[in-house]
C-alpha cells in the first residue's frame, strides 16, 4: 500500500493537492501556536518537507506558482492598503533615509564580500548585493495581527520597503543590461519614460475609476473582483515598464489606500482572503525551492549560504540601529524594523533566477559561465530560508512587546471608565451602511466601543408587516457591521413615538452618540428644525450627528470642517473632537478646518501631538457662512458643528444652515454635529454616568486632562 502511494507521488489530483495544503495551513496555525513558533517559519518548513527536494508528494508546478504569485501581490497590495497615509506624509523622509540606509549598507558589504570572499567578478558582485539590499515584507502578517500596523517603525519600514526594492530591482536591470550589451541610451530613455507612464496611471488613473466604481456599483463582490483586477493590472504595467511586479501591487495599494478605509468591510474581506489562502501558499512555494541535499553534499554551497546570510542579516540589522539612532526609536521598534527587512524571498528570488539564465561566456568544455553560478543559486535558496526564520522570531517578539506596551496605555483610559455606546436610529433602508459605515469610522478602536442599532414602532401600529420591516432593517445592519468584523447589538421597540423610543434608548443603554440618516432626495428643512430632529436635540444631551449620505463614504477626499466661535467653551468639546480625529485617523483623508484663532491653536496642539493631515483658515464670521461654499470641491464632505439654543457657541446663523446646505451644498455629504450638553429637557444624568464632567467657567486645566484620557487612545 505504501509503495503503491509512493509509486504515485508527486499527487497530481487537483482536489487532492488543495485539501492537503489547506490542512498544512490550518495545522500551521494550530500546532505552531501552541509552542509559539510564527506561523511562516512553519509553512516555509512544511513547503520544504513536501515539496520536491523533501518527500516529494506534492511538485511545484504551475498551480504552486500562480497562487504563490498572488500570494506575493497579494501581501505587497495589503502593506500598500493598510498605511495611515497621513502618517505615511509625516515619516516620509524618515522612510527615505531608512530606505537609503537598507539600500547602501548592504550594497557595500554584499560587492566587499562577493569581491574578497566569494571571489566573483565586479557586475556579479554588484547583482549579489542587490539582493541583499531588496527584501520582501512576508511578516507583515504578523504585524497586523497584533494589530501595530500604525506604528511608526512600520510605517518607515514600508516606506523604506519601496525604496531599496526600487533600487535593487533597477540595479538588476542595469546589470543585465550591461551584461548583455543593451545599455544604451534608448534603454535609459525607454525605463524612464515607461517608469514615469507606469506611476502616472497607478498614481491619478487607479483612484479615479475607483472612485466612479464605487459611486455606480453597491454589490460588495463586484468591488472586491474590481480591486483585485486593478492589482494584477499594476503588476502587470510594472512588467511592462521594466520593473517588478511587487513594485505596481504595492503603489496600487497606496493608490487605492484612501478609497479603502481600515474600518471598511471591503479591507476586511481583502486581508480575510489573502492572510487565509493566498499568502500561506506564497510561503508554501517558498519552502518547495529548499533543498536539504545541499547541506551534506557540497560544501561550497554551505560556505556561500553562509556567507550570503550573515552578510544579509549583519547589513540590514546595522541599517535598523541607524534608523533607530538617527530617530530615537525604542529598542523595540529597531527589533521590528530589522524582523521587517531581513526576509528575502521576493525580489531577492527574482534577482538570483535572472542571473542564474544570463549566461556570460564558456570553459574550455564548452560549460556555461553564469552571472550567478549554481553555488550562488543554492546559497540563496538556503539565505531565504533563515532570513525568513530570524525574521519571523524577530518580528513577533517586537509585536509582542509593541502590542503589550500599548495595552498598558489602553488600561490607562479603561481605568477611567471611557466607553463609546453609540445609537444608530433605523428607520430607511436606503441608508443604513453608511450610517454604519460612519459609526464604524468615528468610533474609538482603542476604547471599549458598542454600537446599538434601534428601530422604533410607534405603539398603536401591532402588525406584522411593521415588525418585519423592523427586523429586516436591523438584519441588514447586523450583516453589514459583520462584514468589517464589528458587532452590533439590535433592538426593536414599541414607544408612544420615534422621538421618544430613542430618547429612552439613550437612558436606558447609556449612549454617548448618536447618528442619524436623512434620506438622500430629501432637503434638511423638511426633517430638520421644527420636526422630528428638533424633538431628539431637545430631550436627548449625548453628541448628536445628523449625516446625509450623497456618495460612499470611502469615495470622500477631504473633509471640510466649519467650527462656530466659543467652541471651545463647550463641555461636549473633547468628545466631538475625538469623532473628528477618528475620522482623520481612519481614512487618512485631509480635515480643513475653518475656526477662530483660539479654536485653531487648540487643533494645531492636538496634530502635534497625534497626527492627521489638516489645513487651517481663520473664519468666525458665521454670517458669511457661504465663503466656505468657496473651497467645496467635488467628493468633499461637509462638516458643520452646531449647538443647541441657549448654549456657549449658539448663534442665529445657525438657523440658516440647513438653508445654505440645501442650496449651497446639494451636491456633497453633510454631517451636522451637535455637542454632548447637560441640563437638556429631562433626561437623567446617570445616562452620562461614564462621562467626565467639567465648567468652561472653570478654565481649561480639567477639559484639557479629559481631552489628554480620550487622546490616548489615538497613539
Amino acid at each position: 500500500m505504501l509503495e503503491q502511494f509512493v509509486n504515485t507521488l508527486p499527487l497530481t489530483n487537483p482536489v487532492l493537492i488543495f485539501a492537503i495544503i489547506l490542512f498544512i495551513i490550518l495545522l500551521a496555525h494550530i500546532i505552531l501556536h501552541m509552542f509559539k513558533i510564527p506561523d511562516l517559519v512553519g509553512l516555509i518548513i512544511a513547503g520544504a518537507i513536501i515539496g520536491p527536494n523533501g518527500l516529494g508528494i506534492l511538485a511545484r508546478d504551475s498551480s504552486i506558482i500562480l497562487f504563490g504569485t498572488v500570494g506575493l501581490l497579494y501581501l505587497m497590495f495589503i502593506a500598500g492598503l493598510e498605511i495611515n497615509m497621513a502618517d505615511f506624509k509625516k515619516n516620509s523622509k524618515k522612510g527615505l533615509l531608512f530606505g537609503m540606509f537598507t539600500f547602501g549598507i548592504p550594497m557595500t558589504l554584499g560587492v566587499l564580500s562577493g569581491i574578497h570572499l566569494l571571489n566573483l567578478s565586479m557586475p556579479s558582485a554588484i547583482l549579489l548585493a542587490s539582493m541583499y539590499a531588496s527584501h520582501t515584507l512576508i511578516t507583515y502578517p504578523i504585524i497586523s495581527k497584533y494589530g501595530i500596523t500604525k506604528n511608526r517603525a512600520v510605517t518607515v519600514t514600508v516606506a523604506g520597503t519601496v525604496v531599496t526594492d526600487t533600487l535593487a530591482l533597477l540595479v538588476l536591470a542595469v546589470i543585465v543590461g550591461m551584461e548583455k550589451g543593451e545599455l544604451t541610451n534608448f534603454f535609459w530613455i525607454k525605463l524612464a519614460v515607461s517608469t514615469m507612464a507606469f506611476g502616472a496611471i497607478v498614481i491619478y488613473g487607479f483612484p479615479y475609476l475607483a472612485r466612479w466604481f464605487f459611486k455606480k456599483v453597491d454589490d460588495s463582490i463586484s468591488k472586491y473582483i474590481f480591486v483585485i483586477g486593478l492589482v494584477f493590472l499594476a503588476a502587470f504595467l510594472a512588467e511592462r515598464a521594466g520593473l517588478e511586479a511587487i513594485i505596481g501591487a504595492f503603489l496600487a495599494g497606496l493608490s487605492l489606500n484612501r478609497l479603502i478605509p481600515n474600518t471598511s468591510a471591503l479591507l476586511n474581506r481583502i486581508e480575510f482572503v489573502g492572510n487565509a489562502l493566498f499568502i500561506p501558499f506564497f510561503l508554501i512555494g517558498i519552502g518547495m525551492l529548499i533543498d536539504y541535499r545541499v547541506f551534506i553534499s557540497d560544501w561550497t554551497t554551505i560556505y556561500v549560504a553562509a556567507i550570503m546570510t550573515v552578510v544579509a542579516t549583519i547589513s540590514k540589522y546595522t541599517a535598523a540601529w541607524l534608523t533607530q539612532q538617527s530617530f530615537r526609536f525604542t529598542k523595540n521598534e529597531r527589533l521590528l524594523i530589522f524582523g521587517m527587512s531581513n526576509s528575502q524571498a521576493a525580489a531577492t528570488l527574482a534577482a538570483v533566477l535572472v542571473g542564474y539564465e544570463v549566461i556570460i561566456g564558456t570553459t574550455p568544455d564548452g560549460e556555461p559561465i553564469r552571472l550567478l553560478n549554481d553555488s550562488i543559486l543554492n546559497g540563496t535558496i538556503v539565505m531565504i530560508l533563515f532570513t525568513c526564520i530570524i525574521a519571523s522570531f524577530a518580528t513577533q517578539k517586537s509585536s509582542q512587546n509593541i502590542a503589550v506596551e500599548e495595552l498598558s496605555e489602553d488600561e490607562i483610559v479603561d481605568n477611567e471608565d471611557i466607553e463609546d455606546r453609540i445609537l444608530i436610529p433605523l428607520n430607511n433602508p436606503e441608508n443604513v451602511e453608511e450610517l454604519i459605515n460612519l459609526a464604524v469610522t468615528i468610533k474609538s478602536k482603542k476604547a471599549k466601543s458598542t454600537m446599538t442599532a434601534l428601530n422604533v414602532i410607534p405603539s398603536e401600529i401591532h402588525d406584522s408587516h411593521a415588525e418585519k420591516k423592523a427586523e429586516n432593517l436591523l438584519e441588514k445592519a447586523a450583516k453589514v457591521a459583520a462584514g468589517s468584523d464589528n458587532k452590533i447589538t439590535t433592538i426593536m421597540r414599541y414607544d408612544e413615538d420615534a422621538a421618544n423610543g430613542i430618547k429612552n434608548a439613550i437612558k436606558e443603554h447609556k449612549i454617548t452618540d448618536v447618528i442619524m440618516g436623512l434620506r438622500q432626495q430629501v432637503n434638511i428643512t423638511d426633517s430638520f428644525y421644527g420636526s422630528f430632529v428638533e424633538k431628539i436635540l431637545s430631550k436627548c444631551a449625548t453628541t448628536t450627528i445628523i449625516y446625509r449620505p450623497l456618495q460612499p463614504l470611502s469615495t470622500v477626499k477631504r473633509y471640510v470642517v466649519a467650527i462656530p466661535p466659543d467652541a471651545e467653551k463647550e463641555i461636549g468639546l473633547p468628545y466631538w473632537l475625538i469623532r473628528l480625529w477618528n475620522i482623520g485617523k481612519n481614512t487618512g483623508n485631509k480635515m480643513v478646518f475653518y475656526a477662530n484663532t483660539s479654536m485653531i491653536s487648540i487643533l494645531k496642539e492636538l496634530q502635534t501631538k497625534h497626527y492627521i493631515d489638516a489645513d487651517y483658515h481663520e473664519f468666525s464670521d458665521w454670517d458669511d457662512f457661504l465663503i466656505i461654499s468657496r473651497d467645496i470641491r467635488d467628493n468633499d464632505a461637509l462638516i458643520v458643528i452646531m449647538s443647541r439654543k441657549n448654549y456657549p457657541s449658539f448663534t442665529k446663523s445657525m438657523y440658516s444652515i440647513p438653508t445654505y446646505i440645501n442650496k449651497y451644498f446639494l451636491n456633497v455629504n453633510c454631517i451636522l454635529i451637535f455637542p454632548l450638553q447637560i441640563g437638556i429637557g429631562d433626561q437623567d444624568l446617570g445616562a452620562l454616568q461614564n462621562i467626565p464632567h467639567t465648567d468652561a467657567n472653570d478654565g481649561f486645566e480639567e477639559l484639557a486632562n479629559i481631552m489628554a484620557g480620550l487622546f490616548k487612545r489615538l497613539k
